[in-house]
């Protein structure tokens, strides 16, 4: 059995406030498949994806990462095969610079330095950014800041890539560079996104929330050709070539 899978069994998650994020998700995601999460804002897709590497825990159900439940005790286990890449490139990068942001999981890994050194080149080169090592990220377009925060969770050689909304607010170039980099991901991708457009070059497969609950999980075609799927999104199906939805 392949140890890259995403594995929810009736998931539950309640936050502190009493809102309910999550109500009752199951479903599997197998080694080598790129599976768009797809909702409206507010439905629940980010608490979703906090789901996968522990930084949130289930209220009621259980999350299983290629065998591994996540729980407290798996933490460490479970952020090194699940490798996470936020809305916000800047939560990632808080490093002086660029290598030192993209060294900072496999220095966390204790891995020896000539390994660190190698995997960090690595990283960099596979997002076209090895110029930009010395560079502070805070100096960095919104594209550059991107791929290297791509790059900083490459570093750590994951086996499962969980991203959220990884094109908003990129222009075109940049754009078709990110969707590159995922589709040279030959492991397990689960991405959160409104982009209809990456949705429907990167992803067989797409999984729909609202208000905290699965309503669809099938190829992506019939979620498209689903009216009343689309009229939950809130997308226009006449125009769906052309369209991506608004908002992160």
């Amino acid at each position: 059995m392949s140890h890259h899978y995403i594995e929810f069994k009736n998931v539950s998650y309640r936050y502190p406030d009493g809102k309910e994020a999550l109500k009752d998700v199951s479903f599997r995601i197998s080694h080598g498949e790129k599976v768009a999460l797809i909702g409206k804002n507010g439905a629940g897709k980010s608490t979703l994806l906090l789901q996968t590497n522990g930084l949130l825990l289930p209220t009621e159900g259980s999350v299983d990462i290629g065998g591994i439940p996540v729980t407290k005790k798996t933490l460490k286990i479970v952020r090194q095969t699940v490798g996470m890449v936020f809305q916000n490139p800047d939560d990632q990068l808080f490093m002086p610079t660029v290598e030192e942001d993209v060294a900072f999981g496999p220095m966390n890994m204790k891995l020896p330095l000539e390994e660190v050194k190698k995997r960090v080149e690595q990283a960099l080169k596979d997002v076209d950014c090895l110029d930009l090592a010395k560079r502070s990220p805070m100096n960095l377009s919104g594209g550059q800041r991107r791929r290297v925060a791509i790059a900083t969770v490459l570093s750590m050689n994951p086996s499962i890539l969980v991203l959220d909304e990884p094109t908003s607010n990129l222009d075109w170039k940049v754009r078709d560079a990110v969707a590159q980099l995922i589709e040279g991901f030959t492991h397990t991708c689960l991405i959160a996104t409104h982009d209809i457009g990456i949705i429907k070059r990167l992803c067989r497969r797409a999984i729909v929330i609202d208000d905290g609950r699965l309503i669809a999980d099938k190829p992506v075609d019939e979620v498209f050709a689903d009216a009343d799927l689309m009229n939950v999104l809130g997308i226009d199906p006449e125009g769906i070539s052309d369209l991506c939805l608004n908002g992160g």
